[in-house]
């Protein structure tokens, strides 16, 4: 580094730094400045309105008073809402004002503009930009990695330029640590650097770091689905998060968070990741796993239904469109003991639209049928008299929850009308049973036609959505990691629940852990019957593991992927290997208490990743004085085996569904709870041949294990080693 342009490079941070404290105290004190005022306004304002509703020029008086209030508060809230949302994008640069700076030259002739890119965008109070957010269409200059002419787009239009400066920092608040600059982001000191640090218990943003094969995928244009394949360790999760944010920048005014929806592996992971967006300023999306996803649709014991073919969907779909419904397939509508419609009445209506054929035309139409047969069931439920003695019966806090003031009614009318909104506040929800669809039995329809008992939750889903339409219609992405382990079924039910939404999909197939996942080439089928325009983007290089750690995963792949692949992490220290007799649990317990030893006197987090939750729980048993801590044996979480003699440094948590990792240590987990994590240290506990064979599936199992590490491995076997490791040299 040269010392001149250091020091005028913390100068320049020293100013900003400046700026963004003197900033944050205005807009801290001009919030409480406001809501002072604004409290005083609201009190002033309110005793000067009169509610006075005797007559016609009272009450236009009366209502003109109360709209200019609330036009009064609607400015204070949008000042306040501005003044928050602006002080937190300065709370996020005070923590790093920015992490780079290029030099653009606009126009020929032209000085050169220094753009400073961080986290967030702010300006001064002239407006003129003291740091660019990395959204920004001008930070791609920073992106592209292209020194000389480069390109950015701006409003659909392709703006070219001359970058003349690359510059990265490494900065802490207002220090600044050191700076360089480089050409080539794959070999900046900044990058080596986030990738030497041990793994925290969160996943982190990689906005400083983003690579050009990266930003490909971020920025990518809007299509029906992308689909992103990507070797382990090469960022797929940060990248879908990156785009997620960048997504709600680029269409802040028109997209909220609440349309992004997320599938995630695990609640495990989902776990991992739920602090990224929020560090970067932005909302979290809707969050599911397919589990969850369904237990949402009412489904939980419905099961996955991973067994489901796309010919038994496609089955379901040639059959809706000559359907004809039996008085079976429909479902009286209630609440609580009350019956509102009886099968018979629902089976008139659907009768009287049969000149349509089953669908969501037809279900549409028969749903306003049911509503007015409601209403009027309702209106009719007001004359009966033990429902109005009831009401009567009701004391004032009941009436005021229920009315919102004291009921006095003078005369039959008066009691009627209150019977009558009694009655709609009872019943009431029947409309949203009649809108959700549950007067049809779609359970028995399928089955019907499917030949079977019952339905699994993706055919029932299907037939659900074939029938009566619907799905998430305010969705407009859909993001989906580790897609390789859905099955086409899964897929074809997600595809059409949010028919409208554009789709990202993340996912290696050499991870494919589970039978029945669809392969890459169903995944595109599927998506390209139903959203048309497909897309497809390759992410090859590892910034997880170390060129040892890569190349024995990686070394478990067909021979002719290996020559587009690289690493970039640092050497670091060769696998090990060990192979303990079959019959000796003693030995391979000592081995293990060995290496779990050391592991829990380094620093980051080791995991013992084992192939199936029976396995994991042997090993915890095995591991004596299992138990949950200050809770009685078999609660969940928490749990944190003793093993033996061992230095303090060998406690184990096993990890379960829904709990969270710790920063360091020692965890033990199944595998399908691993993925998508990473760990400093990965130990594979049975290795044996009988657990990972020579099969495809057992290939990818292993793969996904080992590909969990970031700088070391341990591979331990309890008798023979697996085949797919034979070659490999042992410890």
């Amino acid at each position: 580094m040269d010392d001149r342009t250091l020091a005028a490079e913390q100068a320049h941070l020293d100013d900003i730094y400046a700026q963004l404290v003197r900033l944050r105290d205005e807009l801290t004190e001009r919030l409480e400045t406001t809501h002072r005022q604004a409290a005083r306004d609201l009190i002033d304002m309110s005793e000067e309105v009169r509610q006075d509703f005797g007559g016609a020029d009272e009450a236009m008086e009366t209502l003109a008073a109360i709209e200019t209030l609330n036009s009064v508060i609607d400015s204070y809230n949008q000042v306040h809402d501005f003044d928050i949302e602006r002080l937190g994008r300065v709370a996020i640069l005070l923590r790093q004002p920015y992490f780079a700076k290029v030099r653009l030259r606009m126009r020929p002739g032209r000085p050169a503009r220094d753009v400073y890119i961080g986290a967030a965008g702010m300006t001064d109070d002239h407006h003129t930009p003291l740091v660019v957010d990395w959204r920004n269409p001008i930070a791609e200059t920073y992106y592209n990695q292209e020194m000389g002419t480069t390109s950015y787009e701006v409003d659909g239009r392709l703006r070219t330029v001359e970058l003349e400066l690359r510059r990265q920092f490494d900065i802490t608040r207002d220090h600044l640590n050191l700076y360089f600059d480089s050409d080539v982001a794959i070999e900046d000191s900044l990058l080596l650097s986030a990738l030497s640090r041990h793994h925290s218990e969160k996943l982190q943003a990689i906005t400083a770091t983003i690579q050009r094969e990266q930003n490909r995928v971020i920025r990518h244009r809007d299509v029906g689905a992308l689909i992103v394949s990507g070797i382990a360790g090469s960022g797929k999760t940060s990248v879908l998060l990156q785009r997620i944010a960048f997504l709600l920048y680029r269409e802040r005014k028109t997209l909220d968070a609440s349309q992004v929806y997320l599938f995630t592996p695990n609640d495990v992971f989902r776990r991992y990741v739920d602090t990224v967006l929020p560090s970067l300023g932005e909302s979290n999306p809707r969050t599911f796993t397919w589990r969850s996803f369904t237990a949402a649709q009412g489904l939980a014991d419905h099961g996955e239904g991973r067994g489901t073919t796309a010919d038994e969907l496609g089955r379901l779909e040639a059959a809706v469109p000559s359907l004809e419904l039996l008085p079976s397939d429909f479902r009286e509508v209630k609440v609580a003991d009350t019956v509102l419609l009886r099968t018979s009445s629902i089976q008139g209506a659907a009768e009287k639209y049969a000149r349509f054929p089953v669908g969501p035309k037809f279900v549409a139409l028969v749903k306003d049928e049911l509503h007015g047969r409601l209403n009027r069931r309702i209106a009719n439920l007001a004359h009966d008299e033990e429902l109005q003695e009831r009401m009567l019966a009701l004391d004032v806090d009941e009436q005021m929850a229920r009315f919102g003031e004291v009921i006095s009614p003078n005369d039959e009318d008066e009691l009627l009308s209150w019977a009558k909104r009694y009655a709609e506040g009872l019943y009431g929800g029947a409309h949203d049973e009649i809108e959700r669809s549950g007067w049809l039995r779609i359970d028995r329809i399928g089955a019907r036609i499917l030949g079977t008992s019952n339905l699994n939750s993706v055919e029932w889903l299907y037939l659900h959505l074939l029938i009566t339409g619907g799905g998430g219609r305010d969705a407009r992405y859909v993001m989906v990691d580790e897609v390789q382990d859905y099955s086409a079924g899964q897929l074809m039910v997600l595809a059409r629940y949010f028919s409208r939404a554009h789709f990202l999909l993340l996912g290696d197939e050499h991870q494919a852990i589970r039978e029945g996942s669809a392969s890459f080439d169903e995944i595109r089928r599927v998506f390209g019957e139903s959203h048309g325009e497909v897309e497809e983007c390759r992410l090859l290089t590892s910034y997880r593991s170390t060129p040892e750690v890569t190349a024995l995963f990686w070394g478990l792949v067909e021979q002719d992927e290996h020559a587009a692949v690289s690493s970039v992490q640092r050497d670091g220290g060769r696998p090990r290997i060990i192979e303990v007799s079959s019959g000796d649990a003693g030995a391979y317990l000592a081995m293990l208490r060995e290496i779990l030893d050391e592991a829990g006197r380094c620093k980051g987090l080791c995991a013992v990743i084992c192939a199936d939750r029976a396995r994991s729980r042997w090993l915890a048993r095995q591991l004596k004085g299992v138990r949950p801590e200050g809770a009685p044996d078999g609660q969940r979480g928490g749990l944190r085996p003793r093993m033996g003699d061992a230095q303090p440094g060998s406690a184990v948590t096993l990890v379960d569904k829904g709990d969270a990792l710790p920063a360091g240590g020692v965890v033990l987990m199944e595998l399908s709870l691993a993925k998508g994590l990473e760990f400093d240290h990965v130990v594979v506990a049975d290795a044996q041949a009988e657990v990972y064979p020579d099969t495809p599936l057992s290939r990818n199992r292993l793969y996904t294990a080992l590909s969990r590490a970031t700088h070391r491995v341990s591979v331990l076997s309890q008798g023979p080693l697996t085949p797919l490791l034979a070659a490999t040299e042992r410890c």
